[in-house]
């Protein structure tokens, strides 16, 4: 990628934290490496199982990480979004991809080739520190998700799950004064294995009380403090019946 393509993506690439944390020549050397991918809605970018290739990060669109089940089910992990980085663990490990990734609408990616990637740490090794606060945000999110399944009800699980979804998983900065996600009930569903018709119903509990607004294919949260007391138990939705 040229200077000037990196020059032109800096401004969706620096909604990042991790990567506003980079030192700006780490950062430039970064996307001195990086090329541009365009994939097709529910085209692959990888399967599970399938050897590492590099870093990817989402320019515009989205990429949904998912497993398939003997019987054929998926199970949804995330839809990432514009301003999310993902790959790093097979990309540090050498070990074959955790699970299949796919677009979804037409989606544009960086990706920072894994042979180049090395080659850049070995020049400059003091980056090492920054690529493991990635690693280490990504188990936190794990355990807490894993946490969540074990122990909160589905309505706040579907709280966390809308504010985290929200603000990219923690990786993002978020200026807009009313978040929104573009995320499909469906999806929701798959992602808190539950079925889609229970949250419909619970987001139009939610939507009636004036925390989000319901629209096509997206919700924009309207009361984060009330969707942030739900998501940690301080508040029910029988307080807003």
């Amino acid at each position: 990628m040229s200077g000037g393509a990196a020059g032109r993506y800096e401004s969706l690439i620096q909604r990042n934290r991790w990567l506003r944390e980079l030192p700006a020549d780490g950062l430039g050397d970064m996307l001195g490496l990086a090329r541009v991918r365009t994939l097709g809605d529910g085209e692959r970018l990888h399967a599970k199982d399938d050897p590492p290739d590099g870093l990817y990060g989402v320019i515009s669109g989205a990429v949904r990480i998912s497993s398939t089940g003997a019987d054929g089910r998926e199970a949804l992990l995330t839809v990432l979004s514009p301003g999310s980085w993902f790959g790093e663990i097979s990309l540090f490990d050498g070990l074959p991809r955790t699970h299949d990734a796919h677009a979804s609408g037409t989606t544009e990616l960086l990706m920072i080739p894994r042979q180049g990637f090395h080659q850049l740490l070995e020049r400059r090794p003091e980056l090492y520190p920054h690529f493991m606060r990635l690693l280490c945000r990504r188990l936190r999110l794990s355990f807490s998700m894993l946490e969540d399944s074990a122990l909160l009800p589905l309505p706040a699980r579907l709280a966390k799950r809308l504010l985290t979804h929200a603000h990219a998983y923690g990786e993002t900065r978020n200026d807009e004064a009313l978040p929104s996600i573009q995320l499909s009930q469906e999806a929701l569903g798959l992602m808190l294995n539950s079925s889609r018709q229970s949250i419909n119903k619970l987001l139009k509990r939610l939507e009636q009380a004036g925390w989000l607004q319901i629209k096509y294919g997206e919700i924009v949260i309207l009361d984060e403090p009330a969707l942030t007391r739900l998501a940690v138990g301080s508040a029910t939705l029988q307080e807003i019946e």
